[in-house]
């Protein structure tokens, strides 16, 4: 990605901004000039919108042979996201190895470096997402009723 254009999306990479349509409360990320569900009945109703950072895994997959230059990333799970407020995000799955991603797993936003120009040395940084643990309770509870059926 060309530098200039990753400086001109900084606050969208780096605080998960995108867009809400006021008309059909549909939300989008990235950012939209126009909403996908009401398309021109959302002119000038679509409002910029932080989003909380949590979701589920709807879609995964692992990639086994990186991009040029992603080389000691790989292997490394990628997954399609919807966020709790329903928008969908493809982002990479951090801090768990790639077998355990699965559809269903509650994950979180974390910041996290995405690379860097070799040339000049600049970092880039972006979001990812990493797994959410489960409170221990909740287990608990579950062995403690498979036990019961037993």
């Amino acid at each position: 990605m060309a530098v200039p254009r990753f400086w001109r999306e900084l606050p969208v990479r780096y605080n998960l901004i995108g867009s809400h349509c006021t008309h059909c409360d549909m939300y989008h990320y990235p950012p939209r000039s126009m909403c996908s569900g009401c398309h021109r009945e959302s002119i000038g109703k679509l409002e910029e919108y932080q989003f909380a950072g949590t979701g589920q895994v709807v879609a995964c997959t692992v990639v086994y042979q990186p991009q040029q230059g992603y080389e000691m990333h790989g292997p490394y799970p990628m997954a399609m996201i919807e966020m709790d407020e329903g928008a969908r995000i493809t982002a990479q799955i951090v801090d768990v190895a790639p077998e355990l991603v699965k559809r269903g797993m509650r994950v979180e936003a974390v910041f996290r470096k995405l690379g860097e120009d070799s040339d000049s040395g600049i970092i880039y940084y972006g979001t990812k997402f990493t797994p959410v643990d489960e409170p221990e309770e909740e287990e608990d509870e579950s062995a403690d009723s498979v036990e019961a059926e037993l």
